[in-house]
């Protein structure tokens, strides 16, 4: 299974849809997941802790009311944080467990909070300092051998982390956090080892995590400045210009767009069709930086 006919870009991030946003209703999820589908966004991130560990479920009462939507959809969930929440009253304290047990455990509830028989990328979401790696690769082994879970990556890992992992488990994926105010990924690696090794990095906060409202950021006014001369330039707005920035990296990160408002994935699709020049790539960045490269 190729990587490529996996995700399409952009990703709807979907942490925000339930309790840690906008409280959707089932029919709310339905609406926005055919509106999606609409514009020709198709694939869905989440995590088993999103909502207190309830987003993933009322996501998947959308699914069972309309048997047809699995199919044109790809499901992406993420395991392995052990949140303190009234729903899970066993923990005790905020931890990561990247154990064969855990993930097993986590992927099944997985399952079935969405209603379906398989997930399409499952992430182990943070490194955790007792990862045993024979125990992940046993695990991911076991629910791929399944049909349980298509494709394997993990989330926040630097390169060492990846290049450790992947010699018991192929990891397809790496979600981290890359925008305009997050740009270590160009530099540290990151990035690089995803090329080495056919890994295709998903961005989250691809947009900065709200840069564009916040005139307290060091850098804003000159991100603002570069970006607008661009969005005049390429006649788009300012969030396109940030999604083909990052487009623009040979990477080819995959912008998650954590959004309630399909409008925002509408425009990081419209973002696909902008090259941006190498000489306008370097003036973002210089915006981002307060510096030319050396």
């Amino acid at each position: 299974m190729k990587q490529q006919e996996q995700l399409s870009s952009p990703i709807a991030g979907c942490m925000r849809w339930g309790k840690w946003g906008a409280n959707f209703s089932t029919a709310a999820y339905r609406a926005m997941i055919e509106e999606c589908l609409a514009i020709g966004v198709n694939s869905f991130d989440h995590a088993d802790i999103y909502g207190d560990y309830t987003t993933e479920e009322e996501f998947g009462d959308a699914l069972k009311e309309d048997k047809t939507l699995r199919s044109q959809i790809k499901l992406i969930t993420k395991c392995g944080i052990q949140m303190v929440t009234e729903n899970r009253p066993n923990h005790n304290i905020k931890s990561y467990n990247t154990s064969k047990k855990h993930i097993i455990r986590s992927a099944e509830q997985s399952l079935k909070n969405f209603g379906t028989d398989y997930l399409d990328v499952l992430l182990i979401h943070r490194p955790d300092p007792l990862l045993a790696p024979e125990e992940v690769a046993e695990a991911i082994q076991t629910l791929q051998n399944q049909g349980k879970v298509h494709a394997f990556g993990v989330s926040n890992f630097l390169p060492h982390q990846v290049n450790m992992l992947r010699k018991w488990v192929p990891i397809q994926y790496n979600q981290i956090e890359v925008s305009i105010i997050c740009t270590a990924p160009f530099y540290n690696g990151i990035l690089d080892n995803c090329i080495e090794n056919e890994i295709i990095p998903m961005a989250w906060a691809p947009l900065g995590g709200g840069l564009l409202t916040d005139d307290l950021h060091p850098h804003f006014r000159s991100i603002t400045h570069a970006a607008s001369l661009l969005a005049e330039k390429y006649v788009a707005g300012l969030n396109e210009i940030l999604i083909a920035w990052l487009n623009t990296h040979p990477s080819k990160i995959l912008p998650v767009i954590g959004t309630t408002k399909s409008e925002r994935l509408a425009q990081a699709k419209v973002a696909a069709s902008i090259k941006l020049t190498r000489e306008d790539w370097f003036l973002m960045m210089k915006a981002a930086t307060g510096e030319d490269v050396a």
